[in-house]
């Protein structure tokens, strides 16, 4: 087996106990990231001799931390620093901006002996299509000529075609989730404060996180372990659980009770889709598990998100555009004047009904262990496409619609993990969104590792 079809978890343990260095890694995934992203464009930013260098400097030691890394190259999203580095965030008016050191992200892995080897591609500043007029677009491994979603899409494009072991990615509207359905890997929306974010975004917001992508849910952990840390510079900031997040998930056990919904009660999903999703939480009853038609009331969540999400566009973004607006894409200039010209009452608004779901979805978790639906509405579309504008006939509005599954769940606060459940039945796959109660990140992932388990499903990869 060649190194770059090693799973992370293998990978770390060979590097732990000195069976191959970090350099023989670099290498590895140099000559992956040369095979195969000419035609993915999934890393477009590549550092790979200041990764060799560090590889060479790197210091072998036997660390208790759990997600100590030993030296594994890593992948890292454009919206993150890595000092010396691009970070463009996929626009114009970053197209030459070098960070001067990493963000706290990006430093937390480090410390915890990640060693970045690339830049993972984004749209240019948020959504979940990945393309941007500084690198273009990325594609997807399973089939070249559909997207790979969004943000972080050039991450899990990187992952479904073993460019890498593992990648860091970010969420708002589900931009872990999303691209880890359409590439099928696994992405994960911890809760809010599990990883600490870096200075660049308002310190007390709790829509945007940072968390782990990887090919599967053990390797995840691992990650997981890499990123979490309790900090300062963090207002959110949690303890991470005694022991760390893989052996929380190890000791998972199946849940008793969960609910599914294919929609939950908001507007169509594709069939397809529906169908391939029903089946795999249909799985949770070999284990023993009671699988019933329920959800939370999710009334008035897309409306709340799309003002919440506008807000923050124009807190994070807004002072770009009196300068800037011809060389921004035209939907994010149509979000972030939507928040600049937001009434209180609007806001006000949204976050009373942000309130009231959270208090609906924390007393459906008083009766179930988790909340399965689809990840995404829709399969992977094809990469000439801007965005859906219809599910199974019904039109849809705004650029992000098609994306409800997995920001109306970000509102919630409440941990979300995006595996894949199947494939359609032109070879494209599908991903299963499992949700757990507040604070549930550590169940969930052991919950998430049984339930993949049962499924058994078979990755691709594309061919070198």
């Amino acid at each position: 087996m060649e190194l770059w079809e090693l799973s992370a978890t293998e990978a770390v343990a060979r590097l732990r106990r000195g069976e191959v260095s970090p350099l023989e890694m670099v290498d590895a995934a140099a000559a992956r990231i040369a095979a195969v992203e000419p035609r993915v464009n999934a890393l477009p930013i590549r550092f790979l001799d200041v990764a060799r260098d560090q590889a060479k400097g790197f210091r072998r030691e036997a660390r208790e931390h759990p997600g100590w890394l030993a030296g594994l190259p890593v992948a890292i999203k454009d919206y993150n620093d890595v000092g010396g580095q691009l970070t463009t965030l996929g626009s114009p008016i970053y197209a030459q901006h070098v960070a001067p050191t990493d963000d706290r992200t990006v430093a937390t892995m480090r410390a915890n002996g990640a060693i970045p080897v690339a830049k993972s591609n984004v749209p240019e500043f948020a959504g979940s299509h990945t393309f941007n007029p500084v690198w273009g677009v990325t594609r997807n491994p399973w089939d070249l000529g559909r997207t790979a979603g969004g943000s972080s899409g050039g991450a899990a494009a990187a992952l479904a075609a073993h460019e890498v072991w593992l990648a860091n990615g970010s969420c708002l509207g589900g931009s872990l989730r999303i691209p880890a359905s359409f590439c099928g890997v696994v992405g994960l929306r911890p809760s809010a404060g599990v990883v600490p974010r870096g200075d660049g975004l308002p310190a007390f917001d709790s829509l945007w996180v940072d968390g782990p992508m990887a090919r599967n849910v053990a390797d995840l952990a691992l990650l997981l372990d890499a990123m979490a840390d309790l900090t300062p510079h963090d207002p959110l900031s949690r303890p991470v659980p005694v022991g760390g997040y893989q052996t929380a998930m190890m000791r998972g056990r199946p849940p008793r009770r969960i609910g599914f919904s294919a929609d939950l009660g908001l507007r169509k999903v594709d069939p397809e889709v529906a169908a391939i999703c029903e089946a795999a939480a249909r799985q949770f009853a070999t284990m023993g598990t009671a699988v019933e038609a329920a959800s939370p009331d999710f009334s008035g969540a897309i409306d709340a998100f799309q003002v919440l999400r506008a807000l923050l566009f124009a807190d994070v973004r807004g002072g770009l555009l009196p300068a800037e607006r011809d060389r921004i894409n035209p939907d994010i200039v149509w979000n972030i004047e939507k928040g600049l010209t937001l009434t209180a009452a609007e806001i006000i608004e949204a976050r009373r009904a942000r309130a009231a779901l959270f208090h609906r979805v924390a007393r459906f978790f008083d009766d179930f262990d988790l909340l399965v639906c689809p990840t995404v509405a829709v399969p992977p579309f094809p990469v000439e496409q801007r965005f859906p504008t219809e599910i199974a006939g019904e039109r849809l509005t705004t650029y992000i619609d098609w994306m409800f599954l997995t920001f109306v769940i970000t509102l919630t606060g409440c941990p979300a993990i995006s595996i894949p459940c199947g494939v359609t039945a032109e070879g494209l796959p599908v991903g299963l969104q499992l949700v757990g109660p507040p604070h549930g990140d550590a169940a969930l992932l052991g919950q998430a590792r049984l339930i993949e388990q049962a499924l058994g499903f078979r990755q691709t990869m594309l061919a070198a």
